[in-house]
Formats: C-alpha cells, sequence, structure tokens
C-alpha cells in the first residue's frame, strides 16, 4: 500500500486523519450504493441459484464508486467507501438468502415474498447489530493479525483513485459485453445457448457445455485449481455415474424407486433427476460437514479469541475522535430485542420462544468465528455453509431431543439457519467494510448506518428476483387421474392457488408415500384428499439446481422427517469422504456432482483461460490479488445475470395485451429458429461465439501499461 497507509507502522494513521472532516454520509452516495447494491444482490441471487457461488462485489462497487461520484464532481474518499459499504449488503445478503430460503419449496412449501423479504431483512440486520461492539478488538486491536485481504484490498483501490490511478473501463465494457451476448442467446435467439450430446455408444452419458458468459467468468474469478475439481465432479456423475445406473438397471422390469419409470426409457436428464441428484446432494451435505470438521479449530481459536477480548472490556476513556464513533451500545440492545420479539410474534416466521432463543446465540457466535475468518482468510474463502450446516444439525438435534419432528418443525429449523445463515455472512462483510473503513479513515457510525441502508433496500430486490426466478420456470400440469394422498400431509398444508383459480392444499409428497406418485409437490383438493395438480418448481431444475439450499433440505429431511432414498444418499457421502481423503476438495467436487454439466464445463474453461493468462502474463497461478481480468469477470457477471433476470421477467404472461397465459415473449422475439433454423441449431455457432468471449477475457486480464 501507500506509504501513507503504513499498515505495518507502530502508530497506524487511517489515510484521511481523524482530525479532518469530509463529505461522507450524503445522500448521493447512499442512494448510488444502494442502487448499486441492487443490481448485484439480483446477480448474486441468479448466480447463486444457478451454481451454488457467489463472488464479492465490494472491489467492482468501489472502482464504479470511484468513476460514477468523479464525474458528479467533488467527490471525497470517504464518499467513495459509503457507496462501497452500502452496495455489498446486496451481495452478502443474496448470497445468504440462495443458499437456504429457497429449501422450502424443497421441503414442501411455497415460497413467498414476504417470507423471503422479512428472513432476509431479520438476518441482515441483525448481523450489523452484532458487529457493533467487537469492532474495536476485531478491527482496531486485532489490526496488526487480521489483515481482511479483500477489505485492504478494496481500500488500496479507493486510495488509488483518489490519486487518480484507477479506471472502471474494463468493469463497464465487461458488463456491456455480457449483457450482448447473454441477449444474443436469451432474448435474440441468434444462437443456442447450450451445446451437448449423448453418447449413443456409451449408454447414460452426456457431455454439454452452456454458452454463458457469468459462468465463464465465474471460472476465471474462483481459478483453475478450484474449476478443474469443480468440473472433476461433473464428469463423474455425466460419464460414470449415469452409465452405470443404465448399466446396472436397464434389464428391470419394474421402476426402481425413487422413479417411477423404467431405467431403459429414461435419458439423461431423467437419470439425473431421479437418481443422480441424490448422489449429489448426498455428496454436498457430506462434503459441507467435512468441511466443518476442517474448520472446527479455526472456529473454536477464532471463538476463543473474541469471548477473551469481550471479558476484558472496552476500557476506561475510549477515544471518541471521529474515527472511533460507533452507534451507541443502547442502539444495539434494544435493536437485538427488538429483533427477538419481532420473530417471535410475525405469524410468517411460526417461531416459539425456543427457536427465537436459538437465533440469537448461534447469530451471535457465528458472526464473530465469520468475521474473525474472513479476516484471517477473506470473505470469499469463509466457510458459510460449513458454519450454517452446525446451525441446522444443532437446531435439529435439539427439536429431536425435545420431541419435535414433522414439517412444521423443518419449517422452523430453516427459519432458524436462515436468520443465522444471513446474519453471520452479513457479519463478515460488515467486518470486512469496517476493515476498508479504518483503513482509509472513514467514521464508523457512518459505515453502520450504511450497510443498514444497504441492508433495507437490497432485500426489496432480492424477495422479488428469487421469487420472479422461481416462477418462471415453475411447471404445473393437471394429473390425468387425481391420486388421493395421506389425510394428515392435506391438513397441515398450506394453501396455494392453482392455474384454475381454485385454491388448493399444497402437499409435499415423498418417497414412496403414494405408490402411483413420485416424489414431490402437488396441489390437492382439500373436499376430496386427492391430487389433482403436479407442481415442478422452477427452482431445483437444470437452470436453477440451488446445490447450497438442496444441502439445508437433505439435512434438515434426513434428521426430522427422514423420508429420503438413503442408499442413494450415502453412496454421494462415500463419494464426498473418498473425495476429501484425496484432495481436501470435498465440497467443491460435490457441488460439481449435484449440478449439471452444463454449468460445470463453462466454469472450467473460464479457470483455463485464467491459468493461460496468468502464464502468459507472468503472474503467480489463482493469486487472489489479481485485478485485471477480475474486474473484467465481474463486468461480464454483472451484465449476463442482469439480463438472464430480465429474460425470466419476460417469460410472464402479459396480461392486458390480449395474449393468452402461454405466451411466451423470448420465444416470439428469438430469430434463429423462424430465419436460420439450420445454423441456429448447430452446435459450432455459439462454440464458436464462446471461444471468442473467452479470448476477450483472457485479452482483458492484461495489465495496463505503466
Amino acid at each position: 500500500m501507500t506509504e501513507k497507509d503504513a499498515t505495518s507502522s507502530p502508530a497506524f494513521q487511517p489515510w484521511v486523519p481523524a482530525s479532518e472532516a469530509p463529505a461522507e454520509l450524503t445522500f448521493r452516495a447512499v442512494a448510488l450504493g444502494s442502487l448499486l447494491g441492487i443490481v448485484f444482490g439480483a446477480a448474486s441471487v441468479y448466480l447463486g441459484l444457478k451454481v451454488g457461488l457467489t463472488t464479492s462485489a465490494s472491489i467492482p462497487i468501489a472502482v464504479m464508486a470511484i468513476t460514477i461520484l468523479k464525474k458528479l464532481g467533488n467527490s471525497t474518499i470517504l464518499e467513495n467507501n459509503i457507496v462501497q459499504t452500502t452496495g455489498s449488503a446486496g451481495e452478502s445478503v443474496a448470497a445468504a438468502v440462495v443458499f437456504t430460503i429457497p429449501a422450502l419449496i424443497f421441503l414442501g412449501f411455497p415460497m413467498r415474498i414476504p417470507v423471503t423479504f422479512l428472513i432476509a431483512i431479520t438476518g441482515g440486520v441483525l448481523g450489523v447489530l452484532l458487529m457493533i461492539p467487537l469492532r474495536r478488538y476485531l478491527i482496531v486491536k486485532e489490526h496488526g493479525t487480521l489483515r481482511f485481504p479483500e477489505g485492504t484490498a478494496c481500500a488500496e483501490i479507493l486510495i488509488a483513485g483518489e490519486q487518480g490511478g484507477t479506471s472502471a473501463r474494463k468493469i463497464f465494457f465487461g458488463i456491456g459485453l455480457g449483457a450482448a451476448f447473454k441477449l444474443s442467446t436469451k432474448l435474440l435467439g441468434l444462437f443456442k445457448d447450450n451445446v451437448g450430446r449423448a453418447l449413443s455408444f456409451y449408454p447414460g452419458s452426456r457431455l454439454e457445455c452452456e454458452t454463458s458468459p457469468e459462468l465463464l467468468a465465474v471460472g476465471y474469478i474462483i481459478g483453475y485449481e478450484t474449476s478443474v475439481v469443480m468440473v472433476a465432479g461433473g464428469l463423474l456423475a455425466a460419464l460414470i455415474l449415469g452409465p452405470m445406473v443404465v448399466f446396472f438397471g436397464s434389464h428391470l422390469t419394474e421402476p426402481l424407486a425413487p422413479a417411477t419409470t423404467l431405467i431403459r426409457d429414461m435419458d439423461y436428464a431423467s437419470l439425473k433427476d431421479k437418481y443422480l441428484r441424490y448422489i449429489g446432494a448426498g455428496a454436498v451435505a457430506m462434503g459441507g460437514v467435512l468441511g466443518l470438521v476442517r474448520s472446527a479449530p479455526s472456529i473454536w481459536e477464532s471463538l476463543a479469541a473474541s469471548v477473551k477480548q469481550l471479558r476484558g472490556g472496552a476500557g476506561a476513556g475510549a477515544s471518541v475522535a471521529r474515527t472511533e464513533r460507533d452507534t451507541p451500545i443502547t442502539w444495539v440492545l434494544f435493536g437485538s430485542l427488538a429483533i427477538v420479539v419481532f420473530i417471535t410474534l410475525v405469524p410468517v416466521f411460526r417461531m416459539n420462544v425456543l427457536g427465537a432463543a436459538l437465533i440469537v446465540v448461534f447469530g451471535f457466535l457465528f458472526s464473530v468465528v465469520s468475521a474473525r475468518i474472513t479476516g484471517l482468510v477473506g470473505s470469499s474463502s469463509c466457510p458459510l455453509s460449513g458454519m450454517t450446516i452446525a446451525v441446522v444439525i444443532g437446531s435439529c438435534l435439539i427439536f429431536l431431543a425435545v420431541g419435535w419432528t414433522g414439517p412444521s418443525y423443518s419449517y422452523l429449523a430453516l427459519v432458524v439457519a436462515a436468520v443465522v445463515c444471513i446474519a453471520i455472512s452479513n457479519a463478515g462483510t460488515t467486518a470486512q467494510d469496517l476493515k476498508t473503513g479504518h483503513l482509509v479513515g472513514s467514521t464508523p457510525r457512518a459505515q453502520q448506518a450504511a450497510i443498514l441502508a444497504g441492508v433495507l433496500t437490497s432485500v426489496l430486490a432480492i424477495g422479488w428476483t428469487t421469487w420472479a426466478l422461481n416462477a418462471s420456470e415453475t411447471k404445473i400440469t393437471r394429473l390425468a387421474t387425481p391420486m388421493s394422498v395421506p389425510a394428515t400431509s392435506v391438513a397441515a398444508a398450506e394453501d396455494e392457488k392453482g392455474p384454475d383459480g381454485n385454491t388448493y392444499a399444497f402437499v409435499k409428497v415423498g418417497v414412496g408415500d403414494v405408490a402411483a406418485l413420485e416424489a414431490g409437490n402437488y396441489l390437492v383438493d382439500r373436499a376430496a384428499g386427492t391430487a389433482v395438480f403436479h407442481r415442478v418448481d422452477g427452482i431445483g431444475n437444470r437452470n436453477f439446481p440451488a446445490p447450497q439450499a438442496n444441502l439445508m433440505a437433505v439435512l434438515i429431511s434426513g434428521l426430522l422427517d427422514q423420508k429420503l432414498p438413503w442408499g442413494l444418499v450415502l453412496i454421494g457421502a462415500a463419494i464426498a469422504i473418498f473425495i476429501e481423503l484425496l484432495t481436501g476438495h470435498s465440497l467443491t467436487f460435490a457441488v460439481g456432482v449435484y449440478l449439471p454439466l452444463s454449468t460445470t464445463m463453462p466454469i472450467f474453461i473460464g479457470g483455463l483461460v485464467r491459468r493461460i493468462a496468468d502464464k502468459r502474463y507472468g503472474r503467480v497461478p489463482d493469486d487472489a490479488s489479481e485485478s485485471e481480468g477480475t474486474l473484467f469477470s465481474s463486468g461480464l457477471i454483472a451484465g449476463g445475470a442482469l439480463v438472464g433476470v430480465l429474460v425470466a421477467f419476460l417469460h410472464f404472461p402479459l396480461f392486458g395485451l390480449g395474449f393468452d397465459d402461454d405466451f411466451d415473449l423470448p420465444m416470439r422475439i428469438a430469430l434463429g429458429p423462424r430465419f436460420w433454423p439450420s445454423a441456429f441449431h448447430s452446435d459450432l455457432v455459439p462454440l464458436a461465439a464462446f471461444a471468442v468471449l473467452a479470448y476477450l477475457l483472457y485479452r482483458g486480464a492484461k495489465a495496463k501499461k505503466a
């Protein structure tokens, strides 16, 4: 960093001295940060549902803030920092939301916007409040110990921008290129967005790749080593597990549960849905547990160190300099108490006293852990899934101890896990932002207010985006013959509108519950007790598999409902243990097994581009400090994901314009199928276009000349 930073100096001085008070918490900074938070939050929802990964938004937002506010004039480094602080909340909350709340669908509950909104805002605010009393210890006292690599990098960018050394051209070019490429496939239909082929000589196998700019960029950001492990999991499913199922099951004369059709009549998509999905879920669950075990020493050390610091107290005569002004502790206490009362009384949460107590206890413990681990390895490497798994397992075991089982307690366990997951995600992000502020000389109270504003604004977009992406691909089909379902399931089910306008019970049918029905969600006539419609939600399909949320549902169902094909789940768990012993990257490999190969292949190609670029430009392989290609990739992610969200909205029927419910605007706009069908259906055109995109990413990773 610069001389003025002097982080290694015994007497640390921030970039902006405490004696100065430039413009900081301005309306335009909060407004711009909120807008960027909504943009990157919506993109993170799309990305998280698609691949179970999100990327940190702080650095791209900081770069965009410097450029935009400089155009507006009279900007300060503290204003720029407020923009990135406000905007970072969107990605932080979105990541935790898509990791947990979509599990409602897998557990047999309809997804509702108010539920998502209230859980997100509660967890987001709680995460900020829990970090306020810990700032002096984690950020100030541990300044030389907890480096917060991403927060420090963000401070470097802000300082470079103040000195005139930062340009946002790459990220804006990436946004435009990602959006244009996505529009070419998803809306204009110039060429296919997915290439693939089943290998006829090898039944049960399939090779495929989605030509997606955001997935290519994700691969570049996570690096070659991680991307190659992930695609290895995808190849295991597509080239080994699928053919094994066909080889051993093609001669069966009866369906093999959980499927209801013969194996020899299934294509690869059916094999993936009925068998490989459960193997992948078991692998992800075990990979998460193993990751938690691997992180246990760090978690324990972090928790012990923070408790020791808290017992030491803040000390008398605490400084009231501008750079030491926190939100009053009374606000923290009353705010936390208000949240507990709120989640206990509001019916949406279905919360009891024990559940509220678990949220407070787990929320505080793991917020401390999240903040310290973020300080050591950065937010991208913080084991958010592992800590949430610990919350799920701990809550479910406590519920079992008091005799609580069944769907209602599955819902309660998920809500506890979701609120805590969002809180600990936002606590780590808040700590990272406060570190950036500590280095540049921000006012802590202003930053804490800014990230609260970011939470309050971004959750609106996150809730609507999650609901819309699910609804855009939800399929509801009428059963040929209504089938009776257990009366106990109907009595406890929520109401849901059917496609015919009537109200039905939203019922989850487990494996083997009804012999003639495959496992899934159904709309049931309450009076007759019969399933009338089969509902297949968009979340959980090949486009939005939501692997992290499925992991949460698998754990909760396995512990409380015990309605899983355990043979398949245990095969996946055994695979994860084998990979953990072999490489130590079981969760990454397991996510690859669960995701379709069409998703992991472009991620691998992005990682390969990173490998080639690092070698060509003389950089350390997969170095986290690399910024040129990372900024370009962040733009590709934002542009591609936002167009994906836009096109998802366009799939809805356009009521009032004379169109029926089957009207699909993107299909009507698509040019390729109408004017050049042979070229549109060819695999060569999309592969050539994707190769050009990969080359542009490679060139975009080149550093500017000094």
